[in-house]
């Protein structure tokens, strides 16, 4: 079982980047799956969600909400973070998650399966 987290890079403040949460081992199809955050220094954030099974609901944490769009394809087993008009405090390391099980839960923190982190720095 394996999540790989892909994406990260140097941009500039107004640039986007988009994220990829590739899964192995595992139907993904019925997993939420998530993306939260962790700044240097700082506490993992929760950023985003979107349900698994036929539901695709979505959710955003307000500080990326209008800005970040998770989408997921089932069929290539990746889940997706496209993360426009980045600010510096974006900058952060992005960590992909799944559960087997609602958004809420994962939001709170019930994971089954974390990917490695991926850096994000915004920087002019």
């Amino acid at each position: 079982v394996q999540l790989q987290a892909s994406g990260g890079g140097l941009v500039q403040p107004g640039d986007s980047l988009k994220l990829s949460c590739q899964a192995s081992g595992f139907i993904l199809d019925y997993y939420a799956i998530g993306w939260f955050r962790q700044a240097p220094g700082k506490e993992r954030e929760w950023t985003s969600c979107i349900h698994g099974s036929s539901d695709a609901s979505t959710y955003y944490h307000d500080s990326v909400r209008g800005r970040f769009t998770i989408s997921r394809d089932n069929g290539k087993k990746t889940g997706y973070l496209q993360m426009n008009n980045l600010k510096p405090e974006d900058t952060a390391d992005y960590y992909c998650a799944v559960h087997l099980g609602s958004c809420r839960a994962l939001r709170d923190g019930t994971v089954d399966y974390w990917g490695q982190g991926t850096q994000v720095t915004v920087s002019s």
